[in-house]
């Protein structure tokens, strides 16, 4: 089952001018995180090894590896247990969308969440963001 996908948003980032692969922008973000937070699944850790070292080394961001080896998908496979148990109360919730325009869209000034580009330095200004969220989520649990 997918969380999220690239086609759900293409259109959108189409019709305010933006790439089609900036539908997975947020999500590439978010991919990134749950990365260098090893909270990916299994069959990535066993069948994306290079790719996660790529994420890991900032040579590769979390949209293309969205793109490269999830099939534009993020799905609950993507994941271990916590990661999902994460992603739902937070991701799903739409408080992640919150966040992310909060930080990266509204802060810079920007009027479109598929603005925002796919480089590490907006990575760094989301991630604490998210960190602070699974922190907060971890002693509810």
């Amino acid at each position: 089952m997918a969380i999220d996908r690239i086609d759900w948003h293409a259109e959108s980032a189409e019709q305010a001018g933006f790439p089609y692969e900036n539908g997975g922008t947020h999500i590439g973000i978010y991919l990134a995180w749950i990365i260098n937070n090893h909270l990916e699944g299994e069959f990535h850790q066993e069948e994306s090894e290079d790719e996660i070292a790529q994420v890991l080394a900032r040579k590769m961001t979390g949209r293309d590896f969205l793109i490269q080896m999830c099939d534009e998908k993020f799905c609950e496979e993507d994941l271990n247990e916590e990661g999902f148990a994460f992603t739902q109360a937070y991701y799903e919730s739409n408080e992640y969308f919150k966040d992310y325009d909060a930080t990266l869209v509204h802060a810079k000034g920007l009027e479109n969440t598929y603005a925002i580009d796919d480089t590490w330095e907006n990575y760094d200004l989301m991630a604490p963001v998210i960190s602070e969220k699974y922190q907060q989520w971890r002693v509810k649990q």
